[in-house]
């Protein structure tokens, strides 16, 4: 199931800073990493659990690895120096990603899901919430890792945590927001509620599945939870309630002229 666009309706002001993160999510990913392929630059600034929980920047040897398919070998690099002091890297990890799936995936719920929320919280409160939630939903992450007892070596990365908490904070605020998304080869409206609550209830599920073992996956389910919990337990902190009620109003007075 993927969105492809949202109602929008109730816009009431351009939603720059969403653009704007996209953007620096974008530029990171093709200049400073490289397309994916600078690991050196990536492992220095992604988000280490031991470092953070240490308060120490980690620096290990490179690995020399096989890969069993092609049967050829390569360096893998260790943690590389971070940035003084290393809790700079729960921001700095926010905009690094570890492929082009990757990216793409979270900037297309950011696209559809993120200018909602600057629309009803103006551009400086959805910057803050947007960082503070990312930092949160890292920070979930690295307590995760140390009480599940992972390997708090293996660095994390990506926007996911702060866009989970977007998707918290939507659902809050615009639970019936028709969302297009493509599902069993066509273009479907779904309600968000209904779109948005599926998704948190498979990162429950894969979640589960990491707490049983499963440390192969790669994906910070954690984050993911916790960042949701975080914008949901926010948002309103942020909202501009007259703003919100101006959007909601807005949006419900084209829904009434779209049936006539």
């Amino acid at each position: 199931m993927f969105p492809i666009g949202d109602e929008n309706s109730g816009r009431i002001r351009t939603p720059w800073v969403n653009y704007l993160l996209l953007a620096l999510n974008l530029l990171a990913f093709v200049y400073w990493q490289r397309l994916g392929a600078d690991l050196y630059f990536t492992f220095g600034y992604a988000t280490v659990p031991a470092e953070i929980l240490s308060g120490r920047d980690l620096i290990t040897e490179s690995k020399i690895l096989l890969d069993p398919i092609s049967g050829q070998r390569f360096e893998m690099p260790g943690l590389q120096p971070s940035p003084r002091p290393v809790y700079l890297t729960l921001l700095s990890s926010m905009f690094l990603h570890g492929g082009l799936g990757h990216i793409l995936g979270n900037m297309l719920y950011l696209l559809v899901f993120g200018d909602n929320l600057e629309n009803v919280m103006g551009h400086f409160r959805y910057l803050f919430f947007y960082l503070l939630t990312g930092m949160l939903a890292a920070l979930t992450h690295v307590y995760a890792t140390a009480v599940m007892g992972h390997n708090p070596l293996v660095p994390s990365l990506g926007a996911s945590g702060a866009i989970s908490a977007v998707l918290g904070g939507y659902l809050l605020l615009f639970p019936t927001n028709r969302v297009r998304v493509w599902f069993i080869l066509g273009f479907w409206p779904f309600p968000a509620f209904l779109c948005v609550g599926l998704w948190f209830v498979f990162q429950i599920i894969n979640g589960l599945g990491a707490l049983g073992g499963d440390k192969g996956s790669g994906i910070a389910y954690a984050a993911h939870i916790g960042g949701f919990i975080a914008g949901m337990l926010l948002v309103y902190l942020f909202v501009r309630k007259n703003d919100l009620e101006m959007a909601r109003r807005k949006r419900d007075w084209f829904r009434q002229k779209s049936r006539t």
